[in-house]
């Protein structure tokens, strides 16, 4: 229950004794409330993306009634509403374009209605950020609870990954070397339980952004979707987010600038997805901390990968969590001091006391950092002259021998263009060209599309190569892998250099030394500069006309540009 003498938020609401006050317990009546439900009980919110469209949060209404229980037990007054739900799989053009508009939709669902506290149920990629942007520029108490990932994928006998493996075994039919068949079997092998992608790519990097952020309670990160530990923290969630609003722990006390960088170096060490950047800097600039690509590059530096899950290792989320998951990895940074420790949590506790007495049980997927699974693996933030404002490259998933690298670009103008000539023989491309994609950016695509781990072409795949340098302003999803250079800024559609490359110019890749060079002098680049033309709006109205209009580039976290910052929590108007 509330503190006595201090008055909820939702009292403006229910305590009224007049025309509105009316109005707003009686509609609600209609589900069999009793009046003193309305005297002072903490109202919560159960924000939840379900929607049988995203497959992901396809288990989200079972999880909704577990956080339900658990508020009813510590004495609040639970409320559910939806939002919209984004799921990578199925939204076209891409997920990402609408997650600023979904951001916008819980911004604005908390702080119109009648709550006091909120848990966000979040699971597909965009889901997380979406979620927690939109709850941190309205700044109540908040706990995040992820809907877990799928249990591990079995195709002919052998562990097969979300994602990760949708692309070896896309390649491996464009090469010939297994059937259409075997394809269609593996579709049915690889999900075979609710929840999100079982490989480390972006959901279940942000499921463990959450945890060490602080904003999930301990173990949010890995227990699988149909583990009933995962209803159990559901329900804890529930409880403890009454205490939060009776103590009145806002979104911004947890959300701090220790935080953000415990989730930088915890990203590290799991091996996460490139696209943990820009959302953890869209999220960080909502609650007002700025957090840029220097913090990334600087915090990351040196880091080691310590979880041998894939796109860069072996395993998967369900080794990952009987492993001991997060709470290990947290514990071993702690240990070598890589943590702000007193960084506090939603459970009341500090990140420190909560994975002290974390125990690993399986040293071969979660390994130490003096024996790590890969050494100097944190995201790397490139520049030059081809991204004066960054690129980054995620070291763990690359190849070796390609970390410092110089070639031929063979250019790609559009998604389109890529997809008409890249199987075609006469493609003039080699295992030392950079394949270079353009106009895949926030505004380009729109949307910045996970397209930038291009497929490459069956005439190197039937040669055995399977990697080279691929360069875009776009993004990749976070199961996929190798030496793949992303989010360039500018963008090409921004008039950034990308989009002056031309078919022969020299490239050089340097991740070592954090640089990406285009071999053109600059001369050169004015003449090209003149002659170009920025590429037509996709769309003249609606949202995406809003989006192209506002976006700011990925640097930036590729927010709208007036949705940056926190208003509060106050309602601008009464309706009297």
């Amino acid at each position: 229950m509330a503190e006595s003498g201090r008055k909820l938020r939702s009292q403006a609401w229910f305590a009224r004794q007049d025309k509105m006050g009316f109005y707003y317990r009686s509609w609600l009546k209609n589900r069999g409330f009793p009046q003193d439900q309305f005297d002072g009980r903490p109202v919560i919110g159960i924000c939840n993306t379900w929607s049988e469209l995203t497959p992901c949060n396809s288990h989200f209404r079972v999880l909704a009634e577990h956080v339900r229980y658990g508020v009813l037990d510590a004495g609040g007054f639970p409320l559910e509403f939806p939002v919209m739900s984004l799921g990578e799989t199925m939204l076209r053009p891409t997920a990402m374009l609408y997650r600023n508009l979904a951001s916008m939709d819980v911004e604005e669902s908390i702080r119109a209605n009648p709550l006091d506290g909120v848990v966000l149920l979040m699971g597909c990629d965009k889901t997380t950020p979406a979620l927690l942007m939109g709850a941190s520029s309205v700044d109540i108490p908040t706990i995040g609870v992820s809907g877990g990932p799928m249990l591990r994928g079995i195709h002919c006998g052998k562990p097969i990954g979300s994602g990760t493996n949708v692309i070896s075994m896309s390649e491996q039919l464009r090469a010939g070397q297994i059937t259409l068949e075997e394809f269609h079997e593996a579709e049915a092998d690889m999900h075979r339980s609710h929840g999100h992608c079982m490989t480390m790519g972006t959901a279940s990097t942000m499921a463990c952004m959450v945890e060490a952020l602080g904003v999930g309670m301990p173990g949010n990160a890995a227990i699988p979707a149909v583990d009933a530990r995962r209803n159990l923290l559901a329900r804890e969630a529930g409880r403890r987010i009454v205490e939060l609003v009776d103590t009145d722990t806002k979104l911004s006390q947890i959300l701090t600038r220790e935080a953000f960088e415990n989730a930088i170096r915890t990203n590290a060490a799991i091996g996460g997805s490139t696209n943990a950047v820009v959302h953890l800097i869209a999220i960080a600039r909502r609650v007002g901390v700025e957090l840029s690509l220097d913090d990334w590059d600087r915090l990351g530096r040196n880091l080691h990968c310590l979880v041998d899950l894939m796109p860069s290792g072996r395993y998967l989320m369900e080794d990952f969590f009987e492993a001991g998951g997060l709470p290990v990895v947290l514990r071993e940074l702690a240990k070598h001091g890589l943590l702000h420790e007193n960084a506090l949590t939603v459970n009341g506790r500090t990140l420190a006391e909560n994975n002290r007495d974390a125990q690993c049980w399986k040293p071969d997927v979660i390994r130490t950092l003096d024996d790590p699974f890969k050494r100097d693996s944190g995201i790397a933030v490139l520049r030059g002259n081809l991204a004066p404002d960054g690129a980054i490259i995620k070291p763990s998933a690359a190849s070796p021998h390609l970390m410092r690298h110089t070639g031929r670009a063979v250019v790609f103008e559009s998604i389109e263009d890529l997809h008409a000539r890249i199987n075609d023989d006469a493609l003039d491309i080699d295992e030392n060209s950079v394949m270079v994609l353009k106009y895949c950016g926030p505004k380009g695509y729109p949307g910045m599309a996970e397209v930038g781990n291009m497929p490459l072409p069956p005439k190197l795949l039937k040669r055995g190569i399977t990697d080279i340098v691929r360069i875009s302003d776009a993004r990749m999803s976070g199961t996929a892998y190798g030496t793949v250079v992303l989010h360039t800024a500018p963008e090409s559609a921004a008039g950034g250099p990308l989009a002056l490359v031309q078919n022969g110019d020299m490239i050089t890749l340097d991740v070592a030394e954090r640089r990406l060079e285009l071999h053109v002098d600059d001369a050169e680049l004015a003449k090209r500069r003149a002659a170009w033309t920025p590429p037509p709006e996709p769309m003249e109205r609606g949202y995406v006309k809003l989006y192209v209009d506002h976006v700011l580039q990925a640097n930036d976290g590729a927010d709208l540009d007036f949705l940056v910052g926190r208003s509060g929590a106050k309602v601008p108007r009464d309706n009297h």
